[in-house]
């Protein structure tokens, strides 16, 4: 029965909130702005209202499911392996050709559920660094830096710590196309 959680996690995760709020206003995300799956292209190309309510019902396909196995499954590492799902659902959407977002609020979702202390304290790298550069991938990597780094000291060598350095190693992947527009001075931003 626990697989089958997980798998509901995955699927939970693979909703393409960005998709359908795209297609609701007669826009294909994956084809306008940076053509990522996520909340930061809605909000750059449908504004704030879309990106805000992408935002948050990607954080809760992360954190509910999570919720749901901590309260029932019973089995120690369900939680963590739902949280994973969760974001490689998110990242790899089976209903949008296995494309996705980069996996930020779905992890902070889940982590937040599972690594409550780590999970605040990559938030608060998050919008130190954002509100510092105004751009969005430098905080959502300045997070995945700090998410597991935390979990480790607070935690130890815990499963949810193990997974949380694999899905921060996931998301610093998914943003390897950002990492080389920062380092040509090509990253978007957004204005003050």
């Amino acid at each position: 029965m626990t697989i089958v959680f997980i798998a509901l996690c995955f699927l939970a995760g693979s909703f393409p909130t960005a998709y359908l709020v795209g297609r609701a206003r007669g826009v294909d995300i994956r084809t306008v702005g940076s053509g990522n799956v996520g909340a930061t292209n809605v909000f750059r190309v449908l504004g704030r209202g879309a990106g805000v309510f992408t935002l948050t019902v990607d954080v809760l396909k992360g954190l509910v499911p999570v919720l749901i196995l901590e309260k029932w499954s019973g089995v120690a590492w369900a939680p963590a392996a739902g949280a994973v799902a969760a974001v490689l659902g998110h990242s790899f959407s089976p209903f949008i050709k296995f494309r996705g977002g980069k996996g930020v609020a779905t992890s902070a979702g889940a982590f937040l559920a599972l690594l409550p202390l780590a999970t605040l304290a990559a938030l608060l790298v998050f919008l130190l660094l954002f509100s510092w550069t105004r751009i969005v991938s430098v905080g959502s990597l300045g997070g995945a830096a700090v998410l597991p780094a935390v979990a480790f000291v607070v935690n130890g060598p815990s499963p949810a710590a193990i997974l949380a350095a694999a899905v921060s190693f996931l998301i610093v992947v998914r943003h390897i196309p950002n990492i080389k527009r920062l380092l040509r001075g090509e990253e978007r931003s957004f204005k003050k």
